[in-house]
């Protein structure tokens, strides 16, 4: 199925802006604001109401203005990648799921589909802008201040004003490999800022090779990007590629690309702002506390130090933020978006598994609901076993509930049915103890390392079960159908089950998408 790339541009978060005006979805708001607390309180009732996107033009203390809530419905997040449907977020994940795992093709059918996504990789490939307007005005030395960006503190409790939507750029001292991450930083002072990334991210890796070889670490930040490249930053997909490439694939063009002016880096051309600096391995300070998506206060680690010393940004920049708490947020539907890229490619890693959803509410990743079609004993632990390691991100999973195939996964009244109804705790939990986990989850008793919990809500069968398994109720589709044709007739035509809660449990965009990913997966198989 071809994409539909109407309105999209990967080079310029302008362009994404004039898009959203367009179509309705973007507020000016002319009237000053505070960025310390109020910008992000205003912010935060905005996207909880499902409103536009918001453009801060007066903040108190900066001649730049904020956008925020760029990323707050699914609706703008499937803008962003350029396409017009939810449903084609499963079809750019059954191409990625290609380069995950690379097969010898079946058929004309899957030949042509690996041709394609070849040509794909050749349109992907970054260019360089010889005159980009990221370097419009250059800041050195004694003219950085950060004082002078809108940097918002979102939480009463936060430590600082913070970066949060900033592409975090370095690259291998040994190989030159860049990486790009979307990481929290804090401002320290006029010109030094920690930045918070966990131990197993590219940037800590890139930090400790730096320290063996005794060298800094050059790092840059660019801020102001189109919302594409945040997505493809975020993507924890284990696929031997850089960032730059996987955002051309998510956008079907080329990034553009420029040097820095005094790194040997490489950033997008059409960033707004860039922060240009260097981190001395083992020089830390203390960064936080900070609200996080956890939905509580973060404490306060010894984090890198980066001096900066340019910064070089665009004519009039726009600065681009958000922040973080308990859901929903952009965090929270840039997750939503990404799990359904994630699974085809968990189908490949697991075929058994049919359909997973990661509840909003849940985090995005704490709880997982899968259903499988049960063949054999034991299957729905083994399931279980089998996607906490499929990708790196469900390793911070703590709970997944193994459902049959004719459970709705994103219907939280059939899963807490299936809970109910089909599991004893003793024989149906899976519990596991000291696992490598998510160092933000304080409700662990050890930071790092936390226990996890698969229960089986599957139907029982052969040596699982030591009496007769009832039958769940239902009627046959031939009477379902009769009363459907009759319900007019009957007078009760205003009259219709009610859908799930669409915030409970997610969007209800996410089960169309479901639907089209199923019936997709039939026509492929064919």
């Amino acid at each position: 199925m071809p994409f539909s790339r109407s309105g999209y541009s990967s080079r310029d978060m302008r362009s994404f802006l004039e898009l959203l005006e367009s179509r309705g979805q973007l507020q000016r708001i002319s009237a000053p604001v505070n960025p310390d607390l109020e910008l992000a309180a205003i912010s935060d009732r905005v996207l909880k109401c499902g409103g536009p996107a918001l453009l801060f033009e007066n903040v108190i203390g900066s001649t730049m203005p904020v956008a925020i809530n760029l990323l707050g419905t699914m609706e703008r997040v499937v803008w962003s990648m350029g396409l017009e449907r939810a449903d084609e977020l499963e079809e750019l994940g059954n191409r990625l799921a290609l380069l995950q795992q690379p097969r010898p093709p079946k058929g004309i059918k899957q030949t042509r589909k690996v041709a394609s996504l070849l040509v794909d990789l050749l349109k992907a490939k970054p260019d360089i802008d010889l005159i980009p307007p990221c370097h419009q005005k250059v800041l050195k030395g004694s003219e950085v201040n950060l004082d002078e960006l809108p940097l918002i503190r979102p939480w009463p409790g936060d430590a600082s004003g913070v970066i949060t939507l900033g592409l975090v750029i370095t690259k291998d001292p040994e190989t030159g490999t860049p990486n790009v991450g979307v990481y929290r930083l804090q401002r320290q002072s006029k010109q030094t800022m920690t930045v918070h990334w966990l131990s197993v991210r590219g940037g800590a890796r890139h930090l400790k090779k730096a320290k063996k070889l005794g060298r800094k670490l050059e790092i840059a930040i660019a801020i102001g990007v189109h919302p594409l490249l945040v997505m493809a930053a975020a993507t924890p997909i284990p696929v031997e590629l850089s960032e730059w490439l996987f955002a051309g694939l998510y956008a079907g063009e080329g990034v553009r690309l420029t040097k820095c002016k005094t790194l040997d880096l490489h950033v997008p051309s059409h960033s707004e702002i860039i922060l240009e600096g260097t981190i001395t391995p083992g020089e830390d300070l203390p960064d936080g506390p900070f609200g996080d998506h956890m939905g509580f206060y973060g404490g306060i680690e010894e984090s890198p130090l980066i001096r900066f010393h340019c910064i070089t940004h665009r004519k009039n920049p726009i600065f681009l933020t958000t922040f973080s708490g308990r859901p929903p947020k952009e965090e929270a539907m840039l997750a939503i978006a990404l799990n359904r890229i994630y699974t085809p490619i968990l189908r490949q890693q697991v075929p058994e598994i049919l359909d997973f959803f990661l509840p909003m509410e849940a985090l995005s990743y704490k709880l997982a609901v899968i259903s499988i079609e049960k063949a054999y004993p034991g299957q729905a632990k083994r399931a279980a076993m089998a996607f906490w390691s499929a990708l790196p991100q469900f390793t911070y999973t703590k709970f997944v509930v193994i459902v049959d195939e004719w459970i709705k996964v994103r219907d939280p009244r059939q899963v807490i049915w299936a809970i109910a109804s089909q599991v004893d705790p003793k024989r149906d939990f899976l519990l596991m103890d000291k696992t490598p986990f998510d160092s933000l989850d304080f409700a662990s008793e050890d930071i790092g390392l936390g226990g996890r919990v698969a229960i089986d809500a599957t139907t029982k069968i052969g040596p699982e079960k030591k009496h007769p398994w009832s039958e769940p109720l239902t009627r046959p589709e031939e009477l379902e159908a009769r009363v459907d044709s009759r319900w007019k007739e009957l007078g009760l035509e205003e009259l219709k089950i009610s859908d799930p809660d669409p915030v409970l449990f997610g969007y209800v965009l996410d089960d169309l998408i479901y639907k089209f990913a199923t019936s997709q997966s039939i026509k492929d198989s064919q």
